[in-house]
């Protein structure tokens, strides 16, 4: 297969596109399976952008940060998210404890810190709720990823 290389970097979805497809559907999947489990598309953006923060993922983040706004996140809490934990009172209890997982799944702090996030998030979320947080987070990771080792461009654009 020929090369599709961005720079010096290869574009790891443009040269292994059957595995880059098969991310794409696990991303559908658990689009599909937080719908069916209360999780709004606002929760689930607020993840992906957290963890691309985290990650550093500007493509992710050029992404995930308009689809946020899209889906009802306020410009304030985008402008905050990176300390959202000393502005409780601008997240729902459902989104900050969305967020500990976001937080504790791309960082996979020691098991003491690990375990006191996951109990604060379970006050606040189901199981089945749990179960798709982790997978959004663990999903947003991979293709943050896919973005920084094949370093994908955020391409200018013009504001309105």
């Amino acid at each position: 297969m020929q090369s599709s290389v961005a720079h010096d970097r290869v574009w790891i979805d443009k040269q292994t596109p059957g595995v880059y497809h098969a991310l794409e559907s696990v991303a559908i999947a658990v689009r599909n399976a937080a719908a069916t489990v209360d999780l709004g598309r606002a929760v689930m953006e607020l993840v992906n952008v957290r963890v691309s923060q985290l990650n550093g993922c500007p493509f992710c983040l050029d992404l995930h940060t308009r689809a946020a706004r899209e889906a009802g996140v306020t410009a304030q809490q985008l402008d905050v998210l990176d300390a959202w934990r000393r502005a409780p009172y601008l997240f729902s209890e459902q989104e900050r404890a969305a967020l500990i997982l976001a937080e504790t799944v791309t960082s996979l702090p020691d098991e003491g810190i690990l375990e006191n996030e996951y109990a604060a998030a379970r006050q606040h979320l189901s199981d089945d709720q749990i179960s798709v947080l982790i997978w959004a987070a663990t999903t947003i990771g991979a293709f943050n990823r896919v973005s920084i080792l094949s370093k994908h461009p955020v391409r200018v654009r013009k504001e309105n």
